[in-house]
């Protein structure tokens, strides 16, 4: 279960480093007994591509565009601000890179 927390400003919480060299996360969320269920800012930074290959995972995943681009390469389709996605686990998503940058709200969660 995730912590308990009332409203704070999510600016408040400094930038990491994300789980891959050209990434940073604000953590706002996360069940300790299971890190993988959390909810998080995500930022990529300018030129950034996930690797080769197309993504899958255990957890559902939710995820709303803030800022900037998101290139889907096997959708060969563009996604900004505003766009939403909605993943079962399983689902294959990906490969992305993104031109100019982009921050995620991400929300991950067991069925």
């Amino acid at each position: 279960m995730k912590d308990e927390r009332e409203f704070f400003a999510a600016d408040s919480l400094p930038w990491r480093d994300g789980p891959q060299p050209g990434t940073a996360e604000k953590v706002l969320g996360q069940d300790e007994d299971d890190p993988d269920v959390l909810t998080r800012l995500a930022r990529w930074s300018p030129g950034y591509a996930t690797a080769a290959g197309v993504i899958r995972h255990e957890w559902a995943e939710e995820v709303y565009l803030l800022e900037g681009d998101l290139y889907d390469v096997s959708l060969d389709e563009t996604f900004h601000a505003g766009h939403f996605a909605c993943r079962p686990p399983g689902m294959p998503h990906g490969p992305y890179r993104t031109t100019g940058g982009c921050v995620m709200l991400e929300v991950r969660h067991r069925p």
